[in-house]
């Protein structure tokens, strides 16, 4: 018999997260690991219709324009927001299927860990 057949806690009946949900979330939550991304989400978030200006954005910040939309960019990549260009400027929006699907996922850890404590 091996170590792990052995164990001392029954084993989890399946895993909570498959690993391709994992790898997609991952790359949301990391999105979100830098302060400066995770602020402009919040803002954006703020703004129920119409979505944001960059130009709404950046005064926020002690940081250039590109630095901002650098920042912007790596947010789209991860699904997190998305934006259209509306003249010279563009504006930006949560997409609420994403962060919806994160904070599902984080609800079903909190409900899973609160079952087991019970």
């Amino acid at each position: 018999m091996s170590k792990q057949e052995v164990g001392c806690c029954d084993p989890l009946p399946e895993d909570p997260l498959a690993a391709e949900q994992a790898a997609e979330l991952s790359a949301m939550f990391k999105a979100l690991g830098d302060p400066v991304r995770l602020r402009l989400l919040s803002m954006i978030a703020s703004r129920t219709e119409g979505g944001v200006c960059v130009c709404e954005l950046t005064p926020a910040f002690e940081l250039s324009q590109p630095t901002i939309s650098h920042h912007l960019k790596l947010l789209r990549q991860a699904g997190l927001v998305d934006c259209e260009r509306r003249g010279t400027w563009v504006y930006y929006w949560v997409r609420p299927e994403t962060t919806d699907r994160m904070a599902a996922m984080l609800s079903n850890v909190t409900r899973d860990r609160r079952s087991v404590t019970a």
